[in-house]
């Protein structure tokens, strides 16, 4: 079982890493020696989307549960601690210190009623 999902982890991550030459230019502009031909067509090209396929591997860092992608703002959200991490360029970024809180006015307004 373990062997099947790693292989599926392993398509998905596949389908969305770069193309081998996507790579190389990367590498170019990095060591400084990228033509200015190049850099324009980094503008045209879309920004990189985050895959919801990988939401079956994908588990809040903090209590280990399912993420739930949220397109409109383009983050992970874990509803039962009321936070989101925010996805940049397709990547998710895990860090608990990055995710920004969610649903604290409506846990005020809670608070409020009792």
């Amino acid at each position: 079982m373990l062997s099947r999902a790693c292989g599926r982890l392993a398509s998905v991550l596949r389908r969305t890493l770069a193309p081998p030459s996507e790579v190389a230019r990367r590498r170019l502009h990095a060591s400084g020696s990228r033509p200015l031909a190049d850099r324009s067509e980094r503008a045209e090209e879309p920004p990189r989307t985050f895959d919801p396929a990988l939401l079956e591997f994908l588990v809040c860092p903090l209590s280990k549960k399912p993420l739930r992608y949220e397109a409109s703002t383009n983050e992970l959200i874990n509803e039962e601690l009321g936070i989101a991490y925010p996805i940049i360029d397709g990547i998710p970024n895990m860090i608990p210190q990055a995710a920004r809180m969610i649903h604290q006015s409506k846990k005020q307004e809670e608070m409020e009623q009792r």
